[in-house]
């Protein structure tokens, strides 16, 4: 399973979304603003919107805040409107690959904050292209197993086309072909004794770095660091970490 995947599963066993509610309901609504913005104000004729929508559900976000969200992507207010999408590549401790998209009203102060918060980290801003190469756009879906075997929802998953699966305690990640996406969502959601934990569009890696410790240690926390600066919604990496050291980060 990607590091993405990974990186997911750790963050939702460690709170840190709990912890940063704030922030999560800012980045939120900007992902509902900028989908809405895109495509039709309705969550059931826009998959993207739907996917922001349902994700901020899943986060108790109040559903006053996600009308106003999509009202200003959809123009009535200024806020969604400024907003742009960047995308930018770096590469990490240990020769690791990192894509770290970011929606943001000021794209020179998104810059700078991950160019410091990336040289820190141990690594440096990249070129285009120069990690996405190794990367494919899918469907990943975390499912909160409630009340039933973890391998059997697997075993069912893998009927609807699921690509890969990985299972961490009662949390089961799967990706999907992104031309399946939106039907495998569906699906998933008529399944008995599961909860969508998330459902995002991610970037996965086709080949990943295994890190030794001190390298996977340095890695996780910039994996946080990036996720913490306001401008950044979602980071990719392809880097693959000891068992031991993701222990080690759980438990601080």
């Amino acid at each position: 399973m990607s590091g993405h995947s990974k990186w997911s599963t750790i963050k939702h066993k460690k709170g840190a979304a709990d912890a940063k509610r704030g922030q999560l309901f800012t980045k939120l609504s900007r992902e509902i603003s900028v989908a809405a913005r895109e495509g039709s104000p309705d969550p059931e004729m826009n998959f993207r919107l739907r996917l922001a929508v349902d994700n901020a559900k899943a986060q108790n976000m109040p559903k006053d805040n996600i009308e106003r969200a999509i009202a200003k992507g959809a123009g009535i207010g200024a806020d969604g409107a400024a907003l742009e999408e960047l995308t930018y590549e770096a590469y990490g401790p240990g020769g690791t690959g990192f894509i770290i998209q970011t929606l943001t009203d000021n794209r020179n102060r998104a810059a700078s904050g991950i160019r410091s918060k990336v040289t820190r980290g141990g690594g440096n801003l990249a070129a285009n292209g120069a990690v996405s190469w190794n990367f494919e756009q899918k469907g990943l879906v975390t499912l909160e197993v409630e009340g039933a075997d973890p391998e059997e929802i697997a075993l069912e998953v893998m009927d609807i086309g699921a690509e890969d699966v990985d299972i961490e305690e009662d949390l089961v990640s799967i990706t999907f072909p992104f031309s399946e996406f939106a039907r495998a969502k569906t699906e998933l959601e008529a399944f008995d004794n599961v909860r969508i934990e998330s459902a995002e569009l991610a970037m996965i890696p086709n080949s990943m770095v295994f890190l030794e410790k001190s390298q996977a240690a340095q890695t996780l926390r910039l994996l946080e660091e990036l996720e913490e600066l306001d401008d950044v919604s979602k980071v990719f990496t392809n880097a693959d970490f000891p068992e031991e050291v993701l222990e080690d980060f759980l438990a601080q």
